[in-house]
């Protein structure tokens, strides 16, 4: 394998140049890490639900997220809004389909989603699995599969929906469907800290902002993971890396992102 040319580095000063207001409509777990997380990269974001006011908000923000952690009915309709609001003015939008194939209303909840034309899809290799209807083994909220088998479920995933699909795990797999690349970055502290997962899927929407979708999304996991790595240097468990983890995103130069970016073409 070469080496991928995409200056992660470059697409993060962009990012903070723009500093890009990101709509997440994310589920109780995660509100308050991925607040942190993004506004340490220097996005701005806007934590917006509600029913009576999530689609006018996607009517003005740069990118939208949505993340189907904890679902109800009122929030399933807001998601819908606002996604149709965002795929109808070609606004950005990720979406993680939380345990996609954990229940039925969740199978629904995330069909219904991917029909509105997400521009990413990032999740578990189970959750990408069960999107692409191959058999998962996922359990609960967490992967029981390996990112390597989902890959072909990825790209069949992509090419149906035409979003950039990404499975994030030990190494990264993403693709447009044509081109694919792995991320190495990332250290294995990252899944013991709750809702970095999720906080991942709001960075990956500051940098779709007037960015290409591929390129971006793997700058966005590339540098995510390497804060992993930074984090961990000094961190004697999940609690300290925690804190030196949002540190590390908002320390991290594009120069050093840039270096330090572990991306292969697949």
């Amino acid at each position: 394998m070469t080496e991928v040319l995409i200056d992660c580095g470059e697409a993060l000063a962009q990012m903070r140049a723009k500093a890009p207001l990101v709509q997440n409509v994310t589920n109780y777990v995660a509100m308050n890490v991925m607040a942190n997380v993004m506004l340490a990269i220097g996005a701005s974001p806007a934590m917006v639900h509600a029913e009576e006011e999530a689609a006018e908000f996607a009517g003005f923000t740069q990118a939208l997220t949505i993340n189907i952690g904890t679902l109800s009915a009122p929030w399933v309709r807001a998601m819908k809004a606002a996604a149709a609001v965002a795929a109808a003015r070609g606004t950005p939008w990720v979406l993680d389909p939380v345990a996609a194939g954990a229940t039925g209303f969740r199978r629904e909840t995330a069909a219904a989603l991917v029909a509105e034309r997400p521009t990413v899809i990032r999740g578990n290799a189970s959750e990408i699995l069960a999107l692409s209807g191959a058999a998962a083994a996922g359990k609960g909220v967490d992967a029981a599969d390996g990112v390597e088998a989902a890959e072909a479920g990825a790209l069949a995933l992509s090419r149906a929906t035409g979003a950039v699909v990404a499975v994030t795990g030990r190494v990264d797999f993403v693709t447009d469907g044509t081109r694919s690349c792995r991320i190495a970055n990332g250290h294995p502290l990252m899944p013991q800290v709750t809702a970095l997962g999720c906080a991942l899927t709001g960075v990956v929407g500051a940098f779709l902002v007037d960015q290409p979708a591929f390129e971006a999304t793997v700058a966005a996991l590339a540098f995510y993971g390497l804060a992993g790595e930074v984090a961990a240097r000094g961190a004697r468990g999940p609690g300290s890396f925690a804190v030196a983890f949002v540190d590390a995103l908002a320390a991290l130069t594009p120069a050093e992102v840039s270096a330090g970016a572990k991306v292969t073409w697949a």
